[in-house]
């Protein structure tokens, strides 16, 4: 895989405001977004990683990790992004940071669902030098994350994930 992203679900989302994005969906369910994320990661987990409603078609992963203060573990679902080989996540969130990053920085150990198979990873938050190089790289190619660092005044947050075993 050259320096591209991953092949969008369709249609293509390029705008951040775009009223079909997922994270522009009212969240109907009990629970709000968290309800909403219980039927996706068992949807995920019944299908071998393929899911309907507004992820249709997209690459997906559940990433687990530790909780940060509460040291109890946390899953979420993510569409992987790839820079070459390197994958990595971000976040649409407009105010804050998500928990998963805030887990990460201070447990780097993760569980990535990928497909059908469960692996054990290493997350690393971006940050200084490493953060600005690779942020650049990712605004300079994923319209839909330029689009939403217009719009948002802290940096997105980026997370590299490799599997173990992996570079």
């Amino acid at each position: 895989m050259s320096e591209t992203e991953s092949a969008p679900a369709q249609p293509e989302i390029t705008d951040y405001d775009d009223p079909d994005a997922p994270w522009n969906q009212e969240w109907d369910q009990e629970g709000g977004i968290a309800g909403w994320n219980d039927e996706v990661i068992k949807e995920f987990r019944e299908n071998a990683g393929k899911v309907g409603g507004a992820y249709a078609g997209g690459d997906l992963i559940l990433l687990t990790t530790t909780g940060a203060r509460s040291g109890k573990r946390h899953t979420t679902p993510l569409g992987p992004l790839y820079r070459d080989d390197t994958m990595y996540v971000s976040s649409f969130i407009e105010d804050k940071y998500p928990a998963w990053w805030y887990n990460i920085k201070a447990n780097p150990q993760v569980t990535i669902e990928l497909r059908d198979k469960t692996h054990q990873a290493t997350g690393k938050v971006l940050e200084a030098e490493e953060y600005d190089e690779f942020a650049a790289w990712v605004l300079a190619n994923n319209p839909l994350l330029a689009d939403f660092q217009s719009k948002v005044d802290r940096p997105i947050p980026l997370v590299v994930l490799t599997l173990d075993g992996e570079g």
